[in-house]
């Protein structure tokens, strides 16, 4: 007997109410659990979770990707779960996403015209994202500033460190000195995701490795699990980044940058008192250092009459609060501006001063 008839006798019949709801109740079961089976794919499980920026629906992973132009393997088992480990393992950029695209939308302006004029892939504007998370931060090992650059390398692309200045907090030059670092991995490997590597582990790290492994692949090596994820890091960010839809974001992020204007003065001699200095421009020594974070102490030495770039703000009483946040965590606040002593020793001319466009 056809089951649907068999159903309509039951409930036309003198068939008891129980009954009757223990065949509604099994009907709608298999209905609703063939139906699931139906519909269930297993490259499309959604991850839910909501924070206090954004609603998220769920989380994809995209099927192509690419680092600087250079695709990343797909049909690779290894390199799919690597990949899956850094968009679904850690949370931490989940809580903080919204923070983090206003960072991008005030900072990579800035770099990506830098890497443009270099010759370098805008892709690896990402990599400060995963140095700094776009902040002037010190590490245990000494490496400073947005792209965590040590004192030696730093110095040997040309910045200048000592008890007065240190240049990696200078987020155009630090970039300009990523970016030749960059390029001599590009030089040495001929391909920019080795180059990206490289960066985080050094070119002979990464020469070591391709050597001993026989193979020219980063998507091959075995290494160590910084630098074995660090590719998938960048991958992960870009793409919340430049495609947020993949993890479900439904707000569409209007965001306006709050960075002041700037004017730039370029200065070649010994200032004695930053405080002076700062008198003499007719804004306060904090606006001074708030410009200018790569300025350590309360003077400037300057005996080889190097041209250092100084910034101050275009008018004044400007909101510098979302600028400094990025450019002073507070360890470098409090050990910068308590070697601070004020002092007007220092009459600064006019003539010392040469006034150009902002360059940020």
């Amino acid at each position: 007997m056809n089951i649907s008839v068999w159903i309509l006798r039951l409930f036309i019949g003198k068939t008891s109410i129980h009954l009757k709801t223990y065949v509604v109740f099994l009907v709608w079961f298999f209905v609703f659990f063939f139906g699931r089976i139906a519909s269930f794919k297993m490259d499309e499980i959604p991850l839910d979770y909501a924070n206090t920026n954004f609603r998220v629906l769920g989380l994809n992973f995209p099927k192509k990707l690419s680092f600087a132009g250079e695709k990343v393997p797909s049909n690779d088992f290894e390199i799919k779960e690597s990949l899956e480990k850094e968009f679904y393992k850690n949370k931490s950029w989940k809580k903080t996403s919204l923070n983090l695209f206003i960072k991008a939308k005030n900072w990579f302006p800035l770099i990506e015209a830098i890497l443009k004029r270099e010759g370098v892939p805008d892709d690896f504007k990402y990599v400060a994202i995963i140095e700094s998370h776009l902040s002037n931060v010190i590490s245990p090992m000494g490496a400073a500033g947005f792209w965590q650059l040590m004192p030696n390398t730093a110095r040997g692309y040309g910045l200048i460190i000592n008890e007065d200045v240190d240049e990696r907090y200078d987020v155009e030059k630090a970039t300009y000195a990523a970016c030749k670092h960059f390029k001599d991995g590009y030089a040495f490997f001929k391909n920019w995701t080795l180059s990206a590597a490289a960066y985080n582990v050094g070119i002979g790290g990464i020469q070591t490795a391709l050597k001993k492994q026989k193979t020219n692949n980063y998507y091959d090596l075995l290494l160590n699990n910084e630098t074995g994820s660090f590719i998938y890091r960048i991958l992960a960010f870009k793409t919340l980044l430049s495609n947020p839809k993949y993890f479900g974001v439904v707000h569409q992020l209007k965001l306006n940058s709050h960075f002041p204007s700037f004017k730039t003065l370029k200065v070649d001699s010994t200032i004695t008192s930053l405080a002076a200095f700062a008198n003499h421009l007719d804004i306060n020594l904090s606006t001074l250092k708030a410009c200018n974070p790569w300025l350590l102490s309360d003077k400037l030495s300057n005996e080889n009459k190097h041209v250092f770039k100084i910034k101050i703000p275009k008018k004044k009483n400007t909101d510098m609060s979302s600028y400094e946040a990025d450019l002073f965590p507070k360890k470098i606040i409090k050990d910068t501006l308590s070697k601070i002593i004020p002092s007007d020793s220092l009459k600064v001319t006019t003539d010392t001063l040469k006034n150009k466009e902002p360059t940020f």
